[in-house]
């Protein structure tokens, strides 16, 4: 036992325990592989008896699938990205896949990120941002690598699954509820001004406004999805003059403005309405209680590896999927109660 102590039993010792052939362990850990009760049950024993694992890099020699799915984000300085990650770790091991995360954050070469991406063999891959420049995705799919673009918008591309959220109607939600106030004087307080989520929760926003012409409206950017973003923002707001009420179009930017806020004297929501978007958990955090716009991380994630299963269980090409989650408002505390 000594001598054996540390060394990971084989598959040839599997089959020899069994009394099968090596084929027939190997089957029986393939999923969807032809292997009869008896062989599996016989072979199941002894691989328990041993300890037996399969070497999944070893099998992917024969089946060319690794099981591995590229998790390509950026910002992982945002809170929410830890709910994320979670939520889609957890979903691409129920199916029996195994996420390798691509850290993205100020990277500008989509060419480098492929690159990685293919030296592991991926089988696929899930873009889980709104903020990335288009043309990341893009490259991918020019590569070959089947995609999946959580939180994205639909584009010109055919051949890339889109799932998330309609940005341009969250930001008319956003406006509405700053209207229901009754403010007269509003503001739009976004995250980087080129990514397509700020682009497109601002013309949701102005959308609705258009037709409230005596509401004053100032638009302004963060330089992150960040607290400090946030805070530096909104501190230079309070120098050239606050509005009533702000669309703030994230909730660490939220965060970061509110804090801003009350460090310069202001009450939230008695001088100043706070709205912000995604409802991340630190949003309910007592000390918070952000009023703000829920995206549904949790079905976005769902039907993005659901998406991502019936491209790689299929031997054709499936039609490309466009799916768009509905958004609400979650009142709290930082917007005043309407009827």
């Amino acid at each position: 036992m000594e001598e054996n102590r540390g060394k990971r039993p084989t598959l040839g010792e599997v089959a020899a325990l069994a009394g099968v052939s090596r084929s027939a362990v190997s089957r029986t850990f393939t999923k969807g592989a032809s292997v009869s009760p008896l062989t599996r049950s016989k072979v199941e024993e002894a691989a328990s008896q041993l300890g037996y694992r399969p070497n999944l890099l070893a099998r992917s020699l024969t089946t060319r699938k690794t099981g591995l799915v590229g998790l390509v984000a950026n910002n992982f300085h945002n809170p929410i990205f830890l709910e994320v990650f979670d939520l889609f770790t957890r979903e691409l091991q129920r199916e029996g896949l195994r996420p390798l995360i691509v850290n993205l954050t100020n990277e500008t070469d989509a060419l480098r990120s492929v690159q990685l991406l293919l030296e592991y063999q991926v089988d696929a891959v899930v873009v889980a941002s709104s903020t990335l420049p288009v043309g990341f995705a893009d490259t991918f799919a020019e590569a070959g690598l089947p995609i999946v673009h959580a939180f994205g918008r639909p584009g010109h591309r055919k051949d890339i699954n889109v799932v998330g959220i309609d940005n341009i109607e969250a930001g008319r939600l956003a406006a509405r509820r700053l209207i229901a106030c009754g403010y007269d004087r509003v503001g739009f307080l976004g995250g980087p001004e080129k990514a397509t989520s700020t682009r497109d929760r601002l013309e949701g926003f102005l959308d609705v406004l258009s037709d409230y012409p005596k509401i004053q409206t100032r638009i302004d950017f963060a330089g992150d999805y960040t607290f400090e973003s946030g805070f530096d923002e909104m501190a230079s707001i309070i120098l050239r003059g606050l509005g009533q009420g702000y669309f703030c179009a994230d909730d660490v930017i939220s965060i970061g403005a509110m804090s801003a806020l009350r460090r310069a004297g202001y009450r939230i929501p008695e001088q100043v309405g706070i709205i912000g978007f995604n409802d991340m958990e630190m949003a309910g955090w007592d000390n918070v209680r952000l009023t703000t716009i829920r995206q549904p991380l949790g079905a976005i994630i769902a039907e993005s590896v659901n998406c991502l299963g019936l491209i790689l269980s299929s031997e054709i090409s499936n039609p490309t999927r466009h799916k768009l989650f509905p958004c609400e408002v979650i009142d709290r505390d930082t917007l005043p109660l309407t009827n």
